[in-house]
């Protein structure tokens, strides 16, 4: 090794202990988080903050605090602020983590204590709130009855709708139609369930049923899937359509067999997140078809339970029985709305590759 290139890998080493040197110890995070603890537990000692969430926010900024200078005194302002910005992120995804999955822990526990085969084949009639047994059959049939009348009116005239907007929408109508969607996005539920029952059954006449209730989840469903689906179709790329066109395929049918097969996938998962949504409705319900405790297999005539009403009437109970029933409720809830999207994924997954 010649002199000069000797020189330059001194120079290297020494560039390269130096960068060595200005980088945090390996467990930064750890120590920072101890010198918090001990400072939270002065202050807590010192001051009136007392209990737990108060201690775990003046935790984490001051973490905050001394993780950011550590890092801005040894290595920078450019990696203080991206060690504060992935503790910031890392941080809020740990809020939403825990608190689903305590959500979910929660329904798991407290509904397995009165979920069983007798509670999923039996109804609420003659049944007491102060007496155990019954079940949610009744609300079962309602809320698949219900929600799969919503999703067969709003499904076909959201993907149209989708479909204007993207592929054929031009001007004013376009605007006006974006506009409405985006209103409707934001609407109460329980407006929604005040025009139906306004519109449905104090002006035409008709009954409170499940029907009603379908048309006020209607409502919800529209914009959600029109959204989802416009985004889906946006993303398909202009070259397929071009090289359909090119191939003398009418518009209409590069849309049918070529846009909405691509998107497939995306499009059943915007469904799936309207079904999630409406499938736990309360308030439109109460206004269109209210409770009952017994089997009403007819959409069309009669009040008609739900599995939200269903809760809501054994929560407002307030006794044991009911309450424990309200919470196997909910559990049922969550296990048909994963059921419902696995299903769909699934369908996803098989017809998108033989559409293409």
């Amino acid at each position: 090794m010649s002199v000069t290139d000797r020189d330059d890998a001194e120079v290297l080493e020494g560039l390269s202990s130096q960068l060595a040197m200005k980088t945090l110890p390996r467990f930064a995070a750890g120590y920072s988080a101890l010198i918090a603890a001990a400072l939270t537990a002065v202050i807590v000692a010192l001051t009136p903050a007392q209990g737990i969430a108060g201690s775990l926010v003046i935790l984490f900024l001051l973490y905050m605090v001394v993780q950011t200078g550590w890092s801005f005194a040894v290595e920078g302002r450019r990696f203080a602020v991206d060690r504060l910005a992935t503790t910031l992120v890392t941080t809020m995804f740990m809020i939403a983590l825990a608190a689903l999955v305590w959500i979910i822990t929660s329904v798991v526990i407290r509904g397995l204590s009165s979920f069983s085969v007798d509670f999923l084949t039996s109804t609420m009639r003659n049944v007491s709130p102060l007496r155990e047994g019954g079940g949610l059959l009744h609300a079962l049939v309602g809320t698949l009855e219900q929600v799969g009348m919503a999703a067969l009116i709003a499904v076909p005239i959201s993907i149209l709708v989708a479909i204007y907007l993207v592929e054929y929408g031009r001007g004013k109508l376009s605007t006006w139609v974006t506009f409405f969607v985006d209103v409707m996005t934001g609407v109460p539920s329980i407006v929604a369930g005040l025009f139906i029952y306004t519109f449905w059954v104090l002006t035409f006449g008709f009954e409170r049923s499940g029907f009603a209730a379908s048309l006020a989840l209607t409502i919800l469903m529209i914009p959600v899937i029109v959204r989802s689906t416009e985004e889906m179709l946006k993303i398909v790329p202009n070259d397929l359509r071009e090289a359909s066109y090119a191939l003398g395929v009418p518009k209409w049918k590069t849309i049918l067999r070529i846009v909405i097969p691509t998107a497939f996938g995306g499009i059943v998962t915007g469904i799936m997140l309207s079904i999630a949504r409406v499938a736990g409705e309360t308030a439109p319900l109460l206004l269109t078809t209210f409770l009952s405790q017994s089997m009403n297999g007819n959409l069309m005539a009669g009040p008609q339970a739900s599995i939200p009403t269903f809760v809501w009437d054994q929560i407002s109970s307030g006794t044991p029985a009911s309450i424990d029933r309200a919470w196997a409720g909910a559990l049922v809830l969550i296990l048909v709305v994963v059921i419902f999207y696995g299903l769909a994924r699934l369908v996803a997954k098989l017809t998108a590759p033989a559409s293409e």
